[in-house]
């Protein structure tokens, strides 16, 4: 039998990097930029150091970004939420919650990105092809956009501050 997707990403229930429950429902009403994250990827370090820039422009404005770490891409998020979290706190200053690790893909993909998934295919399919894959979402809980990995977090702030002014 398929498993249920929930009708609502404020249905969803994650765990934090230090192994916390938290309702999605308690972001209501804010944007939310949603990236799958690793540590030793090419792409991390431009990816942090940007998604520091957005999240510290528009935090007060109703932003949140939600970083999901995740082993499935070359093994690029190999250490546990300790490690990971020394990485991402002092390497790169993230500010935004960062979440227990996930997988995006395959049967035990988390619920969030079974979700996030549903909404907003790829344009190869559903899955999700790389690290720092991004998904947009608005301020009533709807996928709206979906950026694949090499989209730069800066690119996508028109996008946000769309949002945000809604």
């Amino acid at each position: 039998m398929a498993e249920e997707i929930p009708s609502s990403i404020y249905d969803i229930k994650v765990k934090d990097i230090n192994g916390n429950d938290t309702d999605l429902s308690s972001y209501s009403g804010k944007v939310l930029l949603i990236v799958n994250v690793a540590s030793q990827c090419g792409l991390t370090n431009s990816n942090y150091k940007e998604l520091n820039v957005v999240y510290e422009k528009y935090k007060d404005k109703g932003l949140e970004i939600l970083a999901f770490p995740c082993n499935q891409f070359a093994g690029q998020e190999p250490g546990n939420n300790e490690e990971i979290k020394e990485v991402v706190c002092t390497r790169f200053k993230a500010e935004f919650p960062i979440f227990d690790k996930v997988e995006v893909n395959g049967k035990n993909a988390a619920p969030l990105y079974k979700f996030l998934k549903a909404k907003k295919g790829g344009i190869f399919g559903d899955g999700i092809k790389w690290n720092f894959t991004k998904f947009l979402v608005g301020k009533d809980g709807t996928v709206l956009e979906r950026y694949a990995p090499t989209t730069s977090p800066l690119k996508i702030e028109k996008d946000i501050q769309k949002l945000l002014e809604a």
